[in-house]
């Protein structure tokens, strides 16, 4: 317990730093930025695919999932909503008196606040707000609902690919990452760093099962908490097999799944805080770092 609980404030601690920020924000809106324009070029090939889908299920169902993604979408909305008008209106006096790092932490403090605060909002209040929104599709033809419903979809797809995005290219980039961060806090440990066409060929694999996983699992997105449960499983399970392969190879030299088995509790929690980030945009970008960093620095204490 006592290594899990250090690599994860080494985890926290380390993205914070300005190279590892560096790192997530450049991938993030390269990343972010061509699935959106792809999403543009296809918007409505994207939307006829996700109404093919929906003329499938009952109008019931229809309208009742709709009533929690768009009660979800709202969330993220306020989420976001609340974090800018922070910086808005305090930004400047705050960049003033403190420090890149304080600044980039209290960013994150600032986000994840936000989230809690909405968060404890929609679970006082989740069933008037459902009921509202039900009532609102009760309202509209069933056209605009599917249509609605759709858009939603739509923007799940992006959303996700942009999350797999991240992860292969944090795992592409696991080398020269972890190499850095070895010679700074571990310049005499041996660790392994011609392992790129192993990892690769992992993390390749991994987003070919997730893709599969997700398509197979996707009737099951329209059952309200199911959902949710199905698609934290699927961001934590792909976060934990492709980034602790890299941190394997690079610790240890090879992915030894048998000796893996041994740490199997805390890394599928480091994975599932990791997993945590992808529920905020823009702090999604930090998600595979912190993991990396983190499953870096527990095999490395196991290592010893």
């Amino acid at each position: 317990m006592h290594d899990f609980m250090d690599a994860i404030i080494f985890g926290f601690k380390e993205i914070l730093r300005a190279r590892t920020i560096k790192y997530a924000m450049v991938s993030g809106i390269i990343i972010s930025s061509i699935w959106i324009g792809i999403g543009v070029l296809f918007w409505n090939d994207i939307i006829t695919f996700s109404s093919s889908i929906l003329s499938l299920l009952p109008f019931s169902m229809l309208r009742s999932n709709g009533a929690w993604m768009l009660s979800t979408f709202l969330w993220l909305q306020l989420v976001l909503l609340t974090f800018a008008l922070i910086f808005t209106f305090f930004g400047n006096l705050i960049v003033g008196k403190m420090n890149r790092e304080h600044y980039s932490l209290f960013s994150i403090f600032i986000g994840l606040v936000s989230a809690v605060f909405w968060g404890v909002v929609w679970f006082f209040k989740a069933d008037y707000i459902y009921a509202q929104f039900l009532k609102l599709l009760t309202w509209l033809p069933f056209e605009t609902i599917e249509k609605g419903v759709a858009y939603l979809i739509g923007f799940y797809f992006i959303y996700t690919a942009i999350i797999v995005s991240l992860i292969f290219v944090t795992s592409l980039t696991s080398t020269p990452f972890l190499a850095h961060v070895r010679e700074k806090y571990f310049p005499y440990d041996r660790m392994y760093d011609d392992n790129e066409i192993t990892t690769l060929k992992q993390a390749f694999r991994d987003a070919g099962i997730f893709l599969v996983a997700s398509l197979v699992s996707f009737p099951l997105l329209f059952i309200p908490v199911l959902n949710f449960i199905i698609l934290v499983a699927l961001w934590v399970w792909l976060m934990k097999d492709t980034i602790l392969s890299d941190a394997s190879a690079f610790v240890f030299g090879d992915i030894d799944k048998e000796r893996l088995k041994e740490y199997k509790v805390a890394i599928w929690g480091i994975s599932f805080i990791g997993s945590l980030f992808n529920f905020i945009p823009v702090f999604n970008a930090f998600g595979p770092y912190f993991t990396e960093l983190a499953m870096f620095h527990y095999l490395k204490d196991k290592r010893g």
